[in-house]
């Protein structure tokens, strides 16, 4: 598995991932459950690779080619 992410990408993951984990307390009833889409942008910021960037080819780390 190669990094694919970068560090800039990377933060931007992690600020999705907060906002959609907010969503939580702002939310009311099952629409709550939206927030567990923070679990993607996270874990693909904690790994450093993205498995769609892979498909698409594309690559905004610059350490790894």
């Amino acid at each position: 598995m190669k990094t694919n992410v970068g560090s800039f990408d990377k933060a931007l993951r992690f600020l999705a991932a907060i906002v959609l984990f907010s969503m939580y307390f702002v939310l009311e009833g099952n629409a709550r459950y939206i927030a567990l889409l923070g679990l993607v942008p996270l874990s693909t910021a904690l790994l450093s690779w993205c498995p769609l960037y892979t498909l698409l080819g594309v690559n905004t780390c610059p350490a790894r080619s």
